[in-house]
């Protein structure tokens, strides 16, 4: 099996940075992915923080459009809870048809900040607000253009986009297996390989759409040894928030998940996981690479490097772009 490597880029603020450096480094990674080959670029979503200046995917994917040629890109991912699903898929119309045959739509099920971000994105909403399941189907409605509506998200593209949900469930697979849509996994937040093991499997199941894929995210840092890679990834677990009305958050860290109840109005619990980081010398990586694509069919992987070092960063990149190169497709 072919493999085929993808770049997420939240868009960390390094020491020393402002978000407007952040930010450029984010377009210049993007045009060093298109020169080593990387099959896309995605730029993720997150709201008021202090630590990550990527808050508009949509705005910041037209920009790198811009400023790339060949490149795929895509959102890694809109956060559809806040935003209506007509406006949505116009934005990526729009996208589209700016960059024709590169753009694609990745969602998320979560708030991507905290509880103060998410009454300010939604205040203006009715409630009961339409719940995320509704929006999703709502949205693949818009822009396969079978939306019982009486208006569509122009201006419409040539070509359909493709659309892909991120989640790190076994019920996020089967919801976009049976909405005919692709499937990340976010390894990086959940590497329980037992769980990537029953999404795998699951999506396979429901699947409706045999041209709709199902991809992998980990986290990676490739450098001359484990030693050195290792530093860069110093906490391996990660906290979900479990609240009272069955919504699931995942957080980051212990002090960032004190932070974020600090707003919640409900009984909560915490719950552990283990990150999926894959850390090592190039040939090391390749290996745990090769592994994952054959034990679980998986042909694209959608690679986080979470260093706060421009040039650490990027030569990880080139380090893995040279991992497996006899297998990677460029492109």
């Amino acid at each position: 099996m072919t493999i085929r490597f993808s770049i997420l880029d939240q868009s960390i603020i390094n020491p020393g940075e402002n978000p407007s450096e952040t930010l450029q480094n984010t377009v210049e990674l993007a045009q060093l992915a298109e020169q080593l080959g990387y099959h896309r670029f995605w730029v993720a979503e997150h709201h008021n923080s202090d630590e990550i200046a990527g808050s508009a995917p949509e705005v910041l994917l037209g920009y790198i459009a811009a400023k790339t040629n060949t490149i795929k890109l895509a959102s890694g991912g809109v956060m559809l809870q806040h935003y209506s699903p007509y406006k949505v898929a116009e934005q990526f119309h729009v996208l589209e048809n700016l960059a024709p045959e590169r753009i694609s739509l990745g969602v998320g099920k979560a708030p991507g900040g905290f509880q103060p971000a998410t009454d300010a994105l939604q205040k203006d909403f009715a409630k009961p607000v339409q719940t995320f399941d509704a929006k999703l189907a709502e949205l693949v409605s818009f822009v396969t253009h079978k939306s019982d509506a009486a208006i569509e998200a122009k201006p419409l593209p040539a070509n359909n986009l493709e659309i892909f949900l991120l989640g790190g469930s076994a019920a996020s697979a089967k919801q976009a297996a049976e909405l005919g849509i692709s499937f990340v996994f976010a390894y990086f937040i959940n590497g329980d390989e037992s769980v990537l093991k029953e999404a795998r499997e699951t999506f396979e199941q429901y699947q409706i759409n045999l041209e709709a894929s199902f991809q992998l995210a980990p986290i990676v840092v490739v450098a001359e040894t484990k030693v050195a890679a290792d530093r860069h990834i110093p906490e391996r677990e990660s906290i979900k928030v479990e609240l009272a009305d069955g919504r699931r958050v995942n957080v980051g860290s212990l002090e960032q998940a004190e932070a974020f109840v600090k707003d919640i109005n409900q009984e909560y619990r915490f719950i552990t996981q283990r990150i999926g980081a894959i850390t090592g010398t190039k040939q090391e990586v390749g290996a745990e690479i090769k592994r994952l694509s054959k034990q679980y069919n998986i042909q694209d992987f959608v690679i986080l490097t979470p260093v706060k070092s421009t040039e650490i960063k990027r030569y990880s990149y080139q380090l893995l772009s040279e991992s497996i190169k006899e297998e990677v497709v460029h492109g």
